[in-house]
């Protein structure tokens, strides 16, 4: 993919860039390798007020870098500004907890005196996605720079403004020289980006293959690797719950991002007992949904990304539908500019469906009939993968058999999933390995280290 602006609601390319050569590269690494020397030994609490300048630019310029986003990879611009707000506020909890997470934890032992300390590691290559073209670097910035290290952007190559805006913000903010870069280059450059000696580690938000692409590179290099997937979320819904708050909730749930999130529920189990009722009140939310301009702030569905994304997620309600899944509302791309494609919901799925197998990225939705809870339980943990999870019940028993049981890194009960930089976020099976945000994201990215004295 060529490095660009594509606007997706026109299919207009705005701006170009040219990738930077294997010198601009190397100068680069070569750039946060002598800045990280000297980051290290930075005290942390000059670090965290660093990150809180970030935010109050964030602040600043949140409408002119949401206009961005959306600008770029299609969004509405009520959930850009929302983005943006966001990554203020991941900025602040590490500003005010980094110190927390890393301070020196004292153990007993033979030793006369020993401890645990949390050092920096050093350049860390971030891969990152179109979807959230700043929440998902933030989440990895804030604590990796609080926690002395240093960051390289490799961003999506639809994305490139917004890359290069996050870069400024750091220097505006007043970081020294290399602590955070954007790298503009493609994929295939990726794996010498991450054999060279300097690189420490890595992080990848992105698809499978790609996460097995660098998981693979890092292993044969000997380097941590943080890899957040693929998801396909089971959002089930029992017969105790309130049904029109669940369905309403399922609408936003499945939505998010036009539908182009990870953790947006895909797959919406619910109990007999309720289904037609629930099936109505969430085709019709469905259908209620505003298709248009995403810089028209009426507009609640925009564009998807990128047109091959569009035709992806054509491909898999087609072929899903010639294998036998009914089609309850939407099914097809919008006709006109741009890359839109209806809201849709199949049922009826047969079990080895392209939409029931894999991830749809898209505002398309698939509704399973189960009739008990058990049943519930074993068609959400039937896919490979194992994000987040959702649970609409007011049972008490259930809900303690959906914690336990719902294979996923998270479960939310009676709301929808989502990140929040108070809490761990990432995947088992499939959908990734290691874990961002909270204390478990700071630690990820350094070295835990004994020191004992005799």
């Amino acid at each position: 993919m060529a490095i660009a602006t594509i606007n997706p609601a026109t299919g207009e390319t705005l701006k170009t860039f040219d990738a930077h050569s294997d010198a601009d590269v190397d100068a680069r690494i070569a750039a946060a390798d002598a800045a990280f020397a000297d980051w290290r030994l930075v005290p942390i609490a000059e670090r965290q007020a660093m990150l809180n300048k970030v935010a109050d630019i964030l602040d600043r310029d949140r409408d002119e870098l949401a206009r961005l986003a959306t600008l770029e990879m299609g969004k509405t611009i009520a959930s850009a500004r929302a983005e943006v707000e966001k990554c203020a506020f991941v900025c602040r909890h590490y500003a005010e907890k980094a110190s927390d997470y890393l301070a020196d934890e004292m153990i007993s032992s033979n030793a006369s005196k020993s401890w645990v300390s949390y050092q920096p590691l050093g350049p860390v290559l971030a891969v990152m996605p179109w979807n959230f073209p700043y929440w998902q670097v933030f989440r990895f910035a804030a604590p990796a720079t609080a926690a002395g290290n240093v960051g390289l952007l490799k961003h999506a190559s639809n994305v490139p403004q917004v890359a290069l805006a996050i870069e400024d913000m750091f220097k505006e903010a007043g970081y020294p020289k290399g602590i955070f870069q954007t790298l503009l280059i493609g994929g295939s450059k990726v794996e010498r980006v991450l054999r060279d000696d300097r690189i420490q580690a890595a992080t990848l938000t992105g698809s499978e293959p790609a996460g097995m692409s660098v998981g693979k590179i890092c292993g044969e290099e000997i380097k941590h690797v943080v890899l957040e997937l693929g998801g396909s979320d089971p959002f089930v819904v029992m017969p105790s719950a309130d049904v029109e708050k669940a369905a309403k909730v399922a609408v936003a749930a499945r939505m998010i991002n036009n539908g182009q999130s990870c953790i947006a529920a895909k797959r919406f189990i619910v109990h007999a007992d309720i289904y037609d009722s629930f099936a109505e009140k969430f085709v019709a939310g469905m259908e209620a949904n505003v298709l248009g301009d995403p810089m028209d702030e009426a507009t609640t569905l925009g564009p998807l990304a990128t047109e091959a994304i569009r035709g992806e997620l054509a491909e898999q309600v087609n072929t899903s539908v010639k294998e036998g899944a009914k089609v309850l509302t939407g099914g097809k791309a919008a006709s006109g500019k741009g890359w839109f494609y209806e809201p849709t919901v199949l049922a009826d799925l047969p079990p080895e469906s392209p939409a029931r197998r894999e991830e749809m990225f898209g505002p398309a939705a698939m509704l399973f009939k189960v009739g008990s809870i058990d049943e519930a339980i074993g068609v959400a943990n039937e896919t490979r993968f194992g994000l987040g999870s959702a649970a609409f019940t007011n049972d008490e028993a259930e809900i303690a058999r959906f914690g336990r049981d719902l294979n996923a890194g998270c479960v939310f009960v009676n709301t929808m999933v989502a990140s929040d930089p108070r809490l761990p976020f990432g995947g088992v099976k499939k959908s990734g390995v290691g874990r961002e945000l909270a204390g478990q994201g700071i630690r990820e990215f350094v070295n835990v280290k004994t020191i004992a004295i005799a």
